[in-house]
Parts: C-alpha cells; sequence; structure tokens
C-alpha cells in the first residue's frame, strides 16, 4: 500500500517531467488530480488514465492507498502542502507509504521568472506602478544602485541580497514599461536577457571562442577593444573614447571615468594639465587636479569621499546626541 504525491514546478513548462515521473504514472494503480490542474493535456494526450476531482479527500487518498497502493496524488504546482499535512496527521498511527516524487525541478534563475509574473499583476492592478514611466523610475533605479554600494561599503552583505533584489526589480520593472509600446522601440525582459548574453559572450572570445589570453589585463584590454568595434559598427563614424560615458553620474566618478578612457587611448596626459580658469571655475580645477591625484595613486576619488563624509556624519551624530544629554 503506498501513495505518491506527485511534485511540479509551475516554473517549467507542463508535461516535462521527469522519466521516473512518467514511469510512476503509467504504472498506477489509480490516478488522481484537481479538475483544474495544468498537467491534465498532456497526461491525457500521453494516455494516462486520470480521476479528476474538484477538491482532494485526504481520508480518501489514504483509505484508497491501503485497499489498493499504487495511488498517485498529481499535487498543485503551489506544493500542496496543506494536504500533505493533513495526510501526515492521518497516517501518524496506522502508517502507509508515502513517497513526495518531484516530476520537475527548478533549474538556476528560476524565480527570476516568479518576478516577471508579480511585475506583470503590479502594471496591470496597482495604480501607482500602472502610471510609471522610464523617467518616473530613473530616480529609484539610481537609488537602488547607491544603496547596493553602501551595503558593499558597509560590509553589510547579508543586506546586500536584498538591495540587489531591489535593482533587479528595477530592471524587470522598465521592461514591462518598454514591453507595452508598440512601436520599434518595444522590447521585453527576455529581449533584455539576450542582449547581455549575447554581449557577454562577445566580449569574451577567450571562453567561448578560440581566443588565448595571457591574463586579466589581457582580458581588459580585449574587451576595450571590442567595445570600441562595436560602437563603430553602430555608429558608422571613428568611434571616440569617450563613447558611452553617461556624463550625468557624479562628477568626482564622471572625472575619473574621463581620466581612465583618456589613459587607455594614451592621450598625451598634458591635456589635463592648465586647464584655464577662464574655461572653467578655479575650485572646479582643483578638484579635477584631485581626481587625478588620486587616479595617480591608484584611488577611487568617489569612494574616498565618501569616507570622509562617513566620518563627518559619525562627527556630527555624536554632537547631536550629546547635545540630548
Amino acid at each position: 500500500m503506498s501513495l505518491t504525491l506527485l511534485a511540479t514546478t509551475h516554473r517549467v513548462a507542463p508535461g516535462l517531467l521527469s522519466w521516473k515521473a512518467w514511469e510512476t504514472l503509467r504504472s498506477a494503480t489509480r490516478v488522481l488530480a484537481r479538475n483544474d490542474h495544468p498537467l491534465l493535456p498532456y497526461l491525457q494526450e500521453a494516455g494516462v488514465r486520470v480521476e479528476q476531482v474538484g477538491a482532494p479527500d485526504p481520508a480518501g487518498l489514504v483509505a484508497a492507498a491501503r485497499a489498493e497502493g499504487g495511488v498517485v496524488w498529481v499535487a498543485d504546482p503551489d506544493g500542496d502542502e496543506r494536504l500533505m499535512r493533513e495526510i501526515g496527521q492521518l497516517v501518524l498511527n496506522d502508517p502507509v507509504d508515502i513517497e513526495v516524487l518531484h516530476g520537475s525541478y527548478d533549474l538556476p534563475g528560476a524565480r527570476l521568472l516568479d518576478l516577471v509574473s508579480v511585475m506583470d499583476t503590479l502594471r496591470r492592478d496597482c495604480p501607482w506602478d500602472a502610471k510609471q514611466t522610464h523617467a518616473s523610475l530613473v530616480p529609484y533605479l539610481l537609488e537602488e544602485a547607491y544603496e547596493v554600494a553602501d551595503t558593499v561599503e558597509d560590509g553589510d552583505l547579508g543586506a546586500l541580497r536584498e538591495e540587489l533584489g531591489d535593482v533587479l526589480m528595477q530592471v524587470a520593472f522598465h521592461s514591462v514599461v518598454a514591453a507595452e509600446r508598440t512601436d520599434e522601440t518595444a522590447f521585453t525582459i527576455d529581449d533584455v536577457a539576450a542582449g547581455i548574453v549575447d554581449k557577454l559572450v562577445r566580449r569574451h572570445p577567450h571562453v567561448f571562442g578560440d581566443v588565448t589570453v595571457s591574463g586579466a589585463d589581457e582580458v581588459n584590454a580585449n574587451w576595450e577593444q571590442i567595445k570600441a568595434a562595436e560602437r563603430e559598427a553602430k555608429s558608422g563614424e571613428t568611434a571616440s573614447v569617450f563613447d558611452g560615458v553617461p556624463m550625468g553620474q557624479p562628477a568626482l566618478s564622471l572625472a575619473a571615468q574621463l581620466l581612465r578612457r583618456a589613459e587607455r587611448a594614451e592621450a598625451p596626459a598634458e591635456l589635463a594639465d592648465h586647464i584655464a580658469s577662464d574655461e572653467v571655475d578655479d575650485i572646479g580645477v582643483r578638484l579635477f587636479g584631485l581626481v587625478r591625484e588620486a587616479r595617480a595613486e591608484g584611488r577611487d576619488p568617489e569612494a574616498e569621499l565618501r569616507a570622509v563624509s562617513r566620518v563627518f556624519r559619525e562627527r556630527v551624530q555624536d554632537w547631536e546626541r550629546a547635545q540630548k544629554k
């Protein structure tokens, strides 16, 4: 006497079951499932006779297993946890062989499908989510990215998972907004994923092709060369080393990135010297000089200023607490 609870995941297309699951279904004495189970059409197509019920009867399933054996209950994709608990209570004093057979498993990344589904629902049913645009979402994307940086700098790796989830949600949000358009600018989350996969494969010929590299420095050099070729192919013009640099980023990061790009292009160092104060304000010139100094020492000027800002914040907070005593 045995009862098999066949578990599946909604993140795998119905009908894609393991060989053991199909063998169990075909050899079972009785197979039962809810009358709206997504697997039903595929089981019927495969010739598996299924008894359809409106709702499962735990006592009936246990009684059938004791009397006949070889009974299979096709669990709902959500797991049927309540049913399993009820069956467990029923067999405490009069055991029945019960097996949970996983007919399909989530692959790595499968929960991303849930994110796509949730974002589709929110876009449709939540008034706030429904009115958002790419432009209105940009501040949230930047805010979430800065919160990721904060958790890394604080060493709070436990919080990092949550903050990365917030960034991922913004990617999914922009994608669902874009999918609503009907012109050539429309795209889906799958298009976003396909684009980055293609880019990563293209820019790692030493992994996915037959290019040989000597180390990380050569990987980086190849990456920059491939990027430049891509930009030139896209624009049809000779690419600038500054193509793709976001001018709207924080000023210290911008200056550091421009200097880094110029160094890679082997631009003359003197181009950064003696920027006339009649072109820009003198304080800007001095700040730019400090960025160059930080770059020369292998430091990130943005991170250095944030570190000082954190110390200042702590001192002011200590002062505030002292004032309240």
